[in-house]
């Protein structure tokens, strides 16, 4: 199963993705849904925050992984940060990096920006 949809640049983006994800997932146990629509809304609001373009957003599921990517115009690199306690965002990657299997990011040259991340089912259902 593969499906992709766009979002625009709007702060409600970030709910409409989580609902995008939980119904793609929908067949997934609910802690796999949960998981990924956490670490979805984290991809989403860097989207948001870090770019002045709307987002696509993919998922795919295969019988042993989940996939999701979010591309981007954004001429930024992701990198993982280390906020102090009450700094009020730089967790995102923080928790992708928690919750998934392995993420990491392409830049297609002159194009647009993907980062993504995967979770094994396999992992998932023993945690």
């Amino acid at each position: 199963m593969k499906q992709t949809q766009s979002f625009k640049h709007t702060a409600d983006s970030v709910t409409r993705a989580r609902h995008f994800v939980k119904e793609a997932l929908r067949d997934a146990p609910v802690e796999v849904r949960d998981a990924v629509a956490l670490m979805v809304s984290e991809l989403a609001s860097n989207c948001i925050r870090h770019t002045t373009g709307g987002f696509d957003l993919t998922i795919t599921q295969a019988s042993d992984q989940i996939r999701v990517e979010a591309t981007d115009c954004g001429d930024g690199e992701p990198r993982m940060r280390t906020p102090g306690p009450t700094d009020p965002s730089g967790r995102g990657l923080r928790i992708i990096d928690m919750f998934s299997t392995a993420w990491g990011y392409e830049r297609r040259p002159g194009r647009d920006k993907t980062v993504w991340f995967s979770l094994s089912l396999d992992a998932a259902n023993a945690a």
